[in-house]
C-alpha cells in the first residue's frame, strides 16, 4: 500500500461500486482476510456479503460501505469522505438542496411587518422512508411449523380420547334392569 488509496466518485453507483473493486485490489486483501479485518474493526461483514457487493451494479447499503471501508484500512476523514460519496448517491448531494433553498429565500420578497426574531426556514430534506424490520421468513415457517405440530398432536391425543375422564357412569333403567 504505497500509493494512495482511490477515492470516491459521487457519480453514479456503477461507478461507485467500481472504485469499491480499486478499492480492494489496492488493499490487496482477500474476502475471507477482509471479513477478519471488518471483525477486528468492530463491523460484520461476511466474505460472501463483500463479494456480492462487488459484483453488483447496485448501491450497496451505508454500513456495507463502511465496514468495507474499514476493512480495507480506510479511517477517519477518508472514510467519511466514502460515506458521504454514498449518501449523495444514493439521496442527491446535501449541497444543492441547501442552495436551492437559500436561492429561494433570498428571492422571496421581504414583508414589512417582520420582526427581529424571524428565523430563517431550515433546509428542505427529504425524509427518506425506513421499511420496518420484518421476521425472518425462515423464523417465520419455524412458527407455523411448531404451530401446526402442536394442532395435530392435540387432535390426536383428543380424538384418542386420552383427555377424557375414564370412569364409566353406570345408569340402571327400567330395560337394564331386566337383563
Amino acid at each position: 500500500m504505497t500509493t494512495a488509496p482511490p477515492t470516491p466518485p459521487d457519480s453514479d453507483a456503477a461507478a461507485f461500486v467500481a472504485a469499491l473493486r480499486r478499492l480492494k485490489a489496492w488493499s490487496g486483501l482477500s474476502y475471507r482476510r477482509l471479513e477478519r479485518e471488518a471483525a477486528d474493526a468492530g463491523h460484520c461483514l461476511p466474505y460472501s456479503t463483500a463479494a456480492t457487493m462487488l459484483g453488483r451494479e447496485r448501491l450497496p447499503r451505508e454500513e456495507l460501505v463502511a465496514a468495507f471501508v474499514a476493512a480495507c484500512g480506510i479511517r477517519g476523514d477518508a472514510a467519511e469522505a466514502w460515506l458521504d460519496a454514498r449518501t449523495d448517491i444514493a439521496c442527491g448531494p446535501a449541497s444543492a438542496s441547501a442552495s436551492a433553498s437559500a436561492s429561494a429565500s433570498a428571492s422571496a420578497p421581504a414583508s414589512a411587518d417582520t420582526t427581529s426574531t424571524d428565523i430563517a426556514p431550515a433546509a428542505v430534506v427529504p425524509a427518506v422512508v425506513v421499511p420496518a424490520r420484518t421476521r425472518p421468513r425462515r423464523l417465520r415457517w419455524t412458527l407455523v411449523g411448531v404451530a401446526a405440530l402442536v394442532t395435530a398432536l392435540l387432535g390426536g391425543t383428543t380424538a384418542s380420547g386420552a383427555l377424557t375422564d375414564d370412569e364409566e357412569v353406570v345408569r340402571e333403567t327400567s330395560t337394564s334392569a331386566r337383563l
